[in-house]
């Protein structure tokens, strides 16, 4: 495993507080953070600030035991890919979910310079539909 691998490793394998205390500190002051198009936090967020703010506040606050378990862990280079499932209940509905993602960090002199998630949006969709 290289230093990119434990880089993004450490972000994912402690409790929550030391997944977020290692993602802050590894994230380049303008890191692009890309949410995929269905989930709910949709968009590209850029800084550490608004990526907080714009997606771990709103998982800590809108979902009861939200995770992100990784199975698989790719790296070529400067790139690290993190395969795993979500799970979680949305408060607003009580629907749980689990739907696979793969996360794809770009790495830059030791910092996060952008990840991009594919994710399943169909599962997420189904905890977030009252309807359903």
């Amino acid at each position: 495993m290289g230093a990119n691998l434990d880089l993004i490793r450490a972000t994912y394998e402690g409790s929550s507080d030391e997944n977020g205390r290692n993602l802050l500190a590894v994230l380049a002051p303008d890191a692009e953070w890309t949410e995929a198009e269905g989930f709910p936090y949709a968009g590209t967020y850029v800084g550490p600030e608004a990526i907080v703010a714009g997606v771990f506040r709103r998982l800590a606050t809108e979902w009861t035991d939200y995770s992100a378990d990784v199975h698989t862990y790719l790296e070529d280079g400067d790139r690290v890919a993190a395969f795993g499932v979500y799970s979680g209940t949305y408060k607003a509905t009580g629907k749980s979910m689990r739907a696979a993602f793969a996360h794809l960090y770009r790495v830059g002199d030791g910092k996060i310079v952008s990840m991009t998630q594919f994710v399943d949006t169909h599962q997420v969709q189904q905890a977030l539909n009252q309807d359903h």
